[in-house]
């Protein structure tokens, strides 16, 4: 394996962020919500909770832009704008305080809408802001898949309420169960018992750990559960908030699984249901180097000052500690399992912003298709730079019902193909069929559409897929034949490389990313290629396929004659070999 090059470490390490709590205006401060109940709830907490007895609760800048983004509302429909949330940090940032202090907010505290601010009011809530009342029936959740989980957060419970209070409140502090104003409110410890929990009405949640809810503990049932609960609340507005570190990729975690939606709702191919998710990350190119460490850290910390930098740079250099678990428990990146590919944070190392294809440029096309299952892809390849760009996907929307036969839109493939060769000039493109059969005539899937593509646009093509045989085909590129599954192999380790080395540049597609982080290396005769975790996976990897496919008919064309001679005619520089 190539290591990545060395290089410079900036004075100030800027971190990867996901969220509005990190948006800036034009004057570079950070952007506040127009409207938000926090602000209230800046006020409650600084009034009846405590650090310790004697000092008020008062949140850290970070934490204070958390709250007011939590907690803002619709103006129109005085509704809460987030349904459920997720709070990703790295390990010690404080997640269980904070999670303590809006679980208490929402047990005894003016937690629901009840009438707008006006100048002078008791609060110092701005004028215009909501102003919260007490929720009627108040019960609140502390969810996890383990009782040292909940105990976390419940042990904070006895020392953060003030004494004024537990007395105003009537709280009855207990070890799993806290009740207040005689039983109307409760606080309450809930671990992985799904049956326990189906038919319950809480009207606030908070689900510890999210990385740790694995189908093995039965973390998949209880989210499930803690989901329908909290859609049919009584006034619509209960919600849920999970914390989490940086999961492990492959685990198939709740953590996971939400980041994944999350990502698939950025990406355009899910419905926005109202998902905040927050996380500080360090940047992909952040090395475990003592140079590194120390910046980095104090990025990803954000405002938790507490953490002692020294010590953590010190468990990250112990080489008893493997790297992975060091970026994501101190980096807080989600990190590749040890057969994957490459990891996300490799991929997004390369330069991608700002890059993209321009209309006319010469180009080369690699199409992977499927019929229903996995994913079809179309990816572009730069002649000039070796740019890489997405150009389509399909595949199974989320959410699309058990049992409704899905295939993907040929017509639809038809036309961005049809529009790539508008906009750019193709110099070769290859397709590898898949082996999905077509009801219709027993025909595999894409056998027309290729076939249709070869007379379409085969004599513009400078290097045909198959060019020797009965078997010759402009466009036809089976992968299942053994002599392009070495070639195939051989391109795989060159991506690799490539990526590695910062000697390639993308165009930044969500949707790429994620394929390229669902892809594991699986050995063969010559090497290793990539393919899915196994063969029922719903990870799809068919877009990694088609930008490695991409990256290697590149050098294809590169190195054949045609393009040879056309470089010698045109009498511009020299041929370069690329291998």
């Amino acid at each position: 394996m190539t290591s990545p090059p060395a290089e410079a470490v900036p004075d100030v390490v800027r971190p990867f962020t996901i969220g509005p709590t990190w948006q800036r205006g034009e004057d570079g401060k950070f952007v506040l919500p127009a409207y938000t109940l926090g602000w209230q709830c800046l006020a409650w907490t600084s009034m009846y909770l405590q650090h310790y007895v004697g000092k008020a609760w008062q949140y850290t800048p970070e934490q204070a832009r958390l709250t007011l983004w939590w907690y803002a509302m619709d103006p129109v429909t005085n509704r809460f704008r987030w349904r459920d949330g997720v709070l990703q940090r790295l390990k010690g940032w404080g997640k269980d305080p904070v999670k303590s202090t809006w679980a208490a907010f929402e047990f005894v505290g003016p937690c629901r809408f009840g009438g707008i601010a006006e100048e002078g009011n008791p609060w110092g809530v701005p004028a215009g802001q909501p102003l919260g009342v007490q929720h009627p029936a108040a019960w609140v959740q502390i969810a996890a898949v383990s009782q040292d989980q909940t105990r976390n957060t419940m042990t904070l419970f006895p020392s953060i309420f003030t004494r004024r209070a537990i007395q105003e409140y009537r709280i009855d502090l207990g070890k799993e169960i806290i009740y207040a104003d005689k039983g109307r409110a409760r606080i309450e410890a809930v671990t992985s018992s799904p049956r326990a929990l189906e038919g319950g009405r809480p009207s606030a949640t908070f689900m510890g750990e999210t990385h740790h809810w694995l189908e093995s503990n039965s973390g998949h049932e209880m989210g499930a559960v803690i989901e329908r609960n909290t859609t049919k609340s009584a006034d619509g507005q209960a919600r849920t908030m999970a914390d989490t570190n940086a999961y492990e990729p492959g685990e198939d975690s709740v953590a996971e699984r939400t980041r994944e939606a999350y990502e698939a709702t950025e990406a355009g191919r899910a419905a926005d249901v109202g998902l905040f998710y927050d996380s500080l990350e360090a940047p992909p190119e952040a090395l475990l180097t003592e140079a590194w460490i120390e910046p980095t850290l104090r990025a990803v910390r954000g405002d938790s000052t507490w953490l002692d930098i020294s010590r953590i740079k010190a468990s990250i250099l112990d080489v008893r500690n493997p790297p992975s678990r060091s970026r994501r428990f101190w980096f807080n990146q989600i990190v590749a399992t040890e057969d994957a590919f490459l990891a996300v944070y490799e991929w997004d190392a390369c330069p991608h912003e700002g890059i993209a294809l321009e209309d006319g440029d010469q180009v080369v096309l690699f199409f992977d298709g499927s019929k229903s299952d996995d994913a079809t892809g179309l990816v572009a390849c730069r002649l000039s730079d070796g740019h890489v760009q997405t150009l389509g996907v399909w595949q199974r929307p989320a959410g699309w019902p058990e049992g409704r036969p899905w295939r993907v839109p040929r017509e639809e493939v038809d036309g961005v193909v049809e529009q790539a060769f508008h906009r750019y000039k193709p110099l070769a493109f290859f397709a590898d069929p898949g082996a999905g059969q077509d009801d219709a005539d027993g025909e595999r899937y894409w056998d027309g559409y290729i076939d249709a593509w070869a007379q379409r646009y085969g004599k513009r093509l400078k290097l045909k897929a198959v060019t020797a045989g009965h078997g010759q085909h402009a466009v036809m590129w089976d992968m299942r034949e053994r002599r392009r599954q070495q070639v195939f192999t051989e391109a795989v380790d060159r991506f690799y490389r490539d990526v590695l080395e910062r000697q390639l540049t993308h165009d930044g597609s969500r949707e790429l990313r994620r394929h390229i982080g669902n892809a594991r290396r699986r050995t063969n005769a010559w090497g290793y290629t990539i393919g899915k975790e196994h063969r029922e996976s719903a990870r799809k990897v068919d877009l990694a396929v088609c930008a490695v496919g991409a990256r290697m008919l590149r050098r294809m064309v590169m190195n054949s004659p045609a393009w040879a001679k056309r470089s010698t005619v045109r009498g511009k520089g020299r041929v370069v070999v690329l291998r």
